[in-house]
């Protein structure tokens, strides 16, 4: 298993982001490279637009930006963060390309909601030239991957990197962490808007603040950290014993998955947050998306990435132990402990925002009230048997399920290319 998947996130992965991402950077004419301020000047002006991004980023700015970063650096060395980097770049055309869609396709509600995502766009896009029922059949194995990846990118891969970080027994933990989401959702998206739009304004800003006040006690080692990063990523001394492409592949793998699951661009699940917006138009909507892998990426997961290299020892045992020791050489206890509020505050906001997720996708498949409850049963039950299940195959899974689910969002975008505009 473990090789197929070195495969599928190392090669097929990375090669096909990278062309897709080309054929929308084309598409969009380079927009938002050449005219970063008119991107900016729709994300200033965006109001009704700004509960939903804060869906989409409680989505995307999870445990990936801290354990996940600290992952991609411990199995694939520091040159993953240089992929990471590159997979951003172009997966800002895509995030870009997929709100349009989930946009332009969304629907409303009786209630005069707007609700809609990826199995929606791939459902209208395809009946366009075909029947109802041969889209709705790829629809619904977009909402599958979408509904299991809610369950172990969305909910395994959080609980389980936070469940071990509080002195207490993780099944206590779990109990807890399932509690607090459970009572959450169960009063509806609104509800669900209004935490991750407390609670991620507040927490980033908080991170950052962690993060660079570490970075300015050691401002002389960033340079450093930089020139380590790029080094890594064509080690040429790996070349030179003839391990270089082996070495090259980890970190791209690594890079590109960690990425993937802190921005979540081109997976095809923040389109269902941005859908739910009042009344942007589409081309508003996903400047926002834009700014969302942009944050997500180039800053929090560089800035986290920074703070490992300069301050963190080399002889972490996980990469857990990993980004723990670079908060606590940084700050002391009030690093390490900051960074363990962090996590698991991101990790609960990305728990519920994944649920949100994975109900909206249940929703295309079924309308069914008792499948609603099911999942709802299920999905926290299984934040509870998370926490205490080993964090090397939750990884493995996350990647498997994320890597699928990728690949076939990109797919139906290329399909649908010439219906994004700008």
């Amino acid at each position: 298993m473990e090789t197929i998947i070195g495969i599928l996130c190392g090669v097929i992965l990375p090669a096909f982001l990278i062309i897709v991402g080309i054929i929308f950077l084309i598409r969009l004419r380079f927009f938002f490279i050449l005219k970063p301020f008119s991107v900016g000047k729709q994300i200033i002006s965006s109001r009704s637009g700004f509960s939903s991004l804060a869906i989409a980023l409680a989505g995307t700015l999870g445990i990936g930006n801290i354990v996940g970063v600290a992952s991609a650096i411990y199995m694939g060395g520091y040159g993953s963060i240089f992929w990471m980097w590159i997979s951003a770049f172009f997966a800002m055309g895509l995030k870009y390309a997929e709100v349009y869609l989930g946009m332009k396709y969304r629907r409303k509600s009786k209630d005069g909601c707007y609700y809609g995502g990826a199995p929606y766009y791939i459902y209208e896009g395809v009946k366009e030239k075909h029947s109802e029922n041969f889209a709705f059949v790829f629809g619904a194995i977009f909402a599958v991957f979408c509904v299991l990846n809610s369950f172990t990118t969305g909910n395994l891969v959080q609980i389980n990197a936070v469940s071990s970080l509080l002195p207490i027994p993780k099944i206590i933990f779990g109990i807890v962490f399932s509690a607090c989401g459970f009572f959450i959702v169960k009063r509806g998206i609104k509800r669900i808007s209004k935490v991750s739009s407390v609670l991620i304004p507040v927490l980033s800003i908080f991170y950052i603040f962690l993060c660079i006040v570490i970075l300015m006690k050691n401002v002389s080692s960033i340079p450093d950290a930089f020139f380590n990063i790029f080094k890594s990523a064509f080690s040429f001394r790996s070349f030179a014993f003839g391990s270089m492409g082996y070495t090259i592949m980890e970190a791209i793998r690594y890079g590109t998955s960690r990425g993937i699951l802190s921005n979540e661009a081109g997976c095809g699940t923040s389109p269902s947050a941005h859908a739910s917006s009042s009344n942007e138009d589409p081309h508003a909507q996903a400047c926002l998306g834009i700014f969302e892998v942009f944050f997500d990426t180039l800053v929090l997961c560089t800035l986290t990435a920074l703070v490992i290299i300069v301050s963190s020892p080399k002889s972490s045992l996980s990469p857990l132990s990993l980004i723990l020791d670079a908060f606590d050489n940084g700050l002391g206890s009030l690093g390490r402990y900051g960074v363990i509020i962090s996590s698991i505050l991101f990790a609960f906001a990305t728990l519920l925002t994944q649920y949100f997720y994975g109900i909206e996708s249940l929703n295309f498949i079924t309308k069914s009230k008792r499948w609603k409850h099911i999942f709802l049963i299920f999905f926290f039950i299984i934040t509870i048997v998370g926490s205490t299940i080993p964090m090397s195959l939750m990884w493995y899974i996350s990647d498997f399920f994320l890597a699928i689910m990728t690949i076939i969002n990109l797919i139906f975008l290329i399909y649908l290319r010439k219906k994004v505009a700008i």
